[in-house]
């Protein structure tokens, strides 16, 4: 849940208004999109929420706790325990197989990954078979899969995905899109996902667009279609 959150970067003639003032929350078990033009604050969101970013002020909560009242090494901690991110990047350790990277961030913690948890990650994303691939041998659909059982691996209280299908091809998209989708709908997960494109978008419960640091639109059950019309007149109107 954020608040009244404002985000503010840089000084001066400089200093930028990333969120100014937005208030939304994200039920448990739903899925949502959020978009809007270049700087419109999406990505600054996104950051907030997961607590990879400090708003300059407003609160933001994940399942009751504040994270405004967390120093540094209990936010680490919550992020690592309660929290998964996806990145358009994917971010894989390229020596490592992909059952490696799906336990790095446990190993980094101090602990013994399962060996059964990870591999129910990887089946869960469709990649059972490929465990002991490492990325060169993999598609990008594949590696942005090993990311998302990364991500799934200690069952986060939300997933934040920033672009997940900016890199991929439209067929492997929607590979990736299904699989969110069915974390929501068969396992009650919640994910909150940043897209510049309509069609991704339209897999989601809930569609929320930003302009200039503010949201302007709340969809709920929005076609890709009306979602296309709706940010297209945003961005003209910019």
């Amino acid at each position: 849940m954020l608040r009244e959150v404002r985000a503010v970067y840089g000084t001066g003639p400089t200093r930028v208004t990333a969120l100014d003032g937005v208030t939304v929350g994200f039920d448990s078990g739903t899925f949502t999109a959020v978009m809007g033009p270049s700087g419109s604050g999406k990505s600054t969101l996104l950051h907030c929420a997961a607590g990879l970013d400090r708003p300059v002020e407003g609160t933001v909560t994940i399942e009751g706790t504040l994270l405004n009242a967390l120093d540094e090494t209990a936010l680490t901690r919550l992020r690592r325990d309660r929290i998964g991110f996806v990145f358009q990047a994917y971010n894989l350790v390229s020596s490592l197989t992909a059952a490696q990277n799906v336990a790095l961030p446990v190993r980094l913690a101090g602990r013994r990954p399962d060996p059964d948890q990870v591999a129910a990650a990887l089946a869960a994303v469709g990649l059972a078979g490929r465990a002991g691939h490492r990325p060169s041998q993999l598609s990008g659909g594949e590696q942005q899969r090993v990311a998302l059982a990364r991500a799934l691996l200690r069952r986060p209280a939300v997933v934040f995905a920033d672009e997940p299908t900016g890199a991929l091809d439209s067929a492997t998209s929607r590979q990736v899109l299904d699989i969110l989708r069915g974390l929501v709908d068969r396992d009650g997960q919640t994910v909150v996902m940043v897209t510049h494109d309509p069609m991704a978008a339209g897999y989601a419960d809930r569609v929320l667009i930003l302009a200039d640091g503010r949201l302007v639109e709340d969809l709920t059950d929005a076609s890709a279609e009306d979602i296309a019309a709706r940010t297209a007149r945003l961005e003209a109107s910019c």
